[in-house]
């Protein structure tokens, strides 16, 4: 039992315990417009990176959902703190609210201006949270380590996540979940490297990476052990969605979409401004391309591009290595659902023959097949946060994200005339993606299933006796979140029902040597969904983990269960997605990772995630990923 642990079982007789982060959510509230308030802030990005021409779309004026700010910016769920730890300065604020710059929306774009490098990682972040919230319905809550009131280095105010543009010299950037903050740093560029003269790069000012980090901060808030690497699979995950997220982003810009489309004749795969990530980044650091790509390239021919699926299996275990094959399966399903709904418009054009002449694509088909792409981007991105409500809480792999969206899917959409999730599924099974547990990929094989055993309603939770503040996806109090993760708690820890949830209680004897912590609630929040009808859709996801503590010759570690438990507005439990603290197959393949992985390290006889995850999974994914002229990839 952990410290957390014991200290609340002395205080309650349950034989379950509250997370610390069941309370989180009435932290979450996103400032609340008033009469008169504008409804958005028009701020200039860059939409890309500085190395991209202004012709290409480089520039634009977004519109950030509009809230009061002080200097900094700091606003209701962010705050820019530009203090650079290598220099020890601390930058001038920007004021966005100062009249020179409500006039000409914002600072305007500039390499040395550190207030337009604040307003950068200001309007990103806002744009990826915003877009996060929309897809779930609801308010969303960090997940860092809020540090004690008064203390220095961590982040004590749990409502604002902390974004420091100019945190280092060094070329990385990275979420950092002890310290509740999203460090940037900057670089030198000695030569001309990638085409690029010498100079300073700033990861601040590259959209994809601010885009990147913002995701894994929000990843964390929705899942407490979701950064718990248990396999190759979890950082390989958080890389591969948090590259995704940045990729869509990107047909938001409605300049750049255009620009890309002509230049690539309408073909997407061709469109590198789209399907790129940190184009200047990686170039800087030595590549001959971006960072990183969403496409299958692996030979230019005289006939065009020639594509062969990356493969699950061939893959090498880093984790931005091993994204790649899940980013690569989920723009192909993309690709296939843009080329369906852009056929017609083609035929059209051609008179019946599909294929463009040379030349110029005709203006207006541009427009076309622009909105057409940036739908769809807009449906993929949603498709892809609203799915990870219907993911396990821990130990995820990429099987059980496609069964997460493929479940999600047939919920909302249970008709699905484009069949979207045959695109889906196809791709994932050309990289050799195969959930377990399944008898084939058919979708109903792949949606989660309901409960095995007979569970009655629970009626306290049911909509009818549950407290909201006004709006259906806020609680009214700690209290009353308080209230619900107790029912769920009594629900979870009934001796007939643990197995059910992925739970074991402590005198099992299938544990042999091993003990377990309480069962821990660790979140209860509501998901509200629109699905293509209109029809708004209403959820309870609960999320119910816990530590089994294995003992090994070479020491003892968390090997973590528990479920992620779906209820409807009455109280029914639809769906729970367990992982069982039973598993013995999950429990060796766990022990396997936890002594190779250099993410894991050993301290007092305890093995246990090193901290610091996502910096050194950068650091690492930076030198696989981006291998100088002459070096083999």
């Amino acid at each position: 039992m952990n410290n957390h642990q014991a200290q609340h079982h002395a205080n309650s007789p349950t034989n379950f315990v509250l997370g610390e982060r069941v309370a989180r959510a009435v932290h979450a509230r996103p400032y609340k417009r008033k009469p008169g308030d504008a409804t958005y802030r028009p701020l200039r990005i860059y939409t890309l990176d500085p190395s991209v021409s202004r012709l290409d779309g480089a520039i634009a004026t977004v519109n950030v959902p509009y809230e009061e700010v002080e200097p900094g910016p700091k606003g209701k769920l962010l705050l820019v703190d530009d203090r650079n730890d290598t220099t020890s300065e601390q930058y001038q604020a920007a004021d966005l609210d100062d009249p020179k710059q409500l006039i000409t929306d914002g600072f305007p774009p500039s390499l040395s201006e550190p207030r337009f490098h604040q307003q950068m990682v200001y309007a990103v972040c806002s744009l990826v949270h915003a877009a996060f919230r929309r897809a779930l319905g609801r308010d969303i809550a960090w997940g860092y380590d809020v540090a004690p009131s008064g203390t220095t280095g961590g982040n004590s105010d749990p409502a604002r996540l902390r974004i420091r543009p100019h945190a280092f010299d060094g070329p990385n950037a990275y979420y950092d979940h002890e310290n509740g903050e999203i460090a940037f740093g900057y670089f030198s560029t000695q030569n001309a490297t990638g085409g690029l003269p010498s100079g300073r790069i700033f990861t601040a000012l590259s959209h994809d990476v601010i885009a990147h980090e913002v995701t894994h901060a929000l990843l964390d808030g929705l899942r407490a052990h979701f950064f718990f690497p248990s396999n190759q699979d979890v950082p390989a995950f958080h890389e591969a969605f948090a590259d995704l997220v940045a990729i869509f982003q990107h047909f938001t810009y409605r300049e750049v979409l255009i620009q890309a489309l002509k230049k690539s004749g309408g073909k997407l795969e061709q469109a590198k401004f789209l399907t790129e990530i940190a184009g200047q980044f990686g170039r800087a650091l030595g590549g001959v391309n971006s960072l990183r790509t969403a496409i299958d390239l692996t030979e230019q021919t005289t006939d065009g591009i020639v594509q062969q699926p990356r493969s699950y299996t061939d893959a090498g275990p880093e984790a931005h290595e091993l994204g790649s094959v899940l980013v690569a399966a989920v723009f192909e399903a993309f690709l296939v659902l843009f080329k369906r709904k852009t056929d017609r418009y083609l035929l059209l054009a051609t008179n019946g023959s599909g294929i463009l002449p040379a030349g110029q694509i005709p203006h207006y088909l541009i427009d076309v097949l622009a909105e057409e792409a940036s739908d769809l981007a807009s449906q993929f991105q949603t498709i892809c946060v609203r799915a990870i409500d219907f993911c396990p809480p821990v130990d995820i792999e990429f099987g059980d994200f496609l069964r997460a969206v493929i479940t999600a899917d047939c919920d909302l959409a249970p008709d699905d005339p484009w069949a979207y999730r045959e695109a889906w599924i196809a791709a994932f099974r050309r990289r050799g993606i195969y959930p377990e547990e399944v008898m084939n990929l058919s979708e109903e094989a792949l949606c989660w299933r309901g409960p095995q055993k007979s569970i009655p309603a629970i009626a306290a939770l049911s909509f009818s006796k549950m407290q909201f503040d006004g709006d259906p996806s806020r609680p009214a109090s700690v209290e009353e979140l308080k209230r619900q993760a107790r029912e769920i708690g009594k629900l979870v820890t009934q001796p007939e029902l643990m197995e059910e949830f992925g739970l074991v209680p402590p005198n099992d004897p299938r544990l042999k040597s091993d003990t377990v912590d309480l069962p821990e609630v660790e979140s209860v929040r509501l998901a509200r969904r629109a699905g293509p009808d209109g029809v708004i859709v209403f959820d309870l996801v609960a999320e119910v983990t816990q530590c089994r503590t294995v003992q090994d010759d070479n020491g003892s570690w968390c090997f973590f269960g528990g479920s992620t438990i779906i209820l409807d507005p009455a109280g029914e439990i639809r769906y729970i997605i367990s992982k069982s603290l039973l598993n013995k197959q999950r429990l060796e393949h766990a022990r396997e990772f936890a002594k190779a992985s250099p993410l894991w390290g050993l301290t007092n006889g305890r093995r246990a995630p090193l901290p610091g995850m996502t910096k050194r999974m950068h650091e690492k994914g930076r030198k696989s990923n981006n291998p100088k002229k002459g070096d083999k990839a």
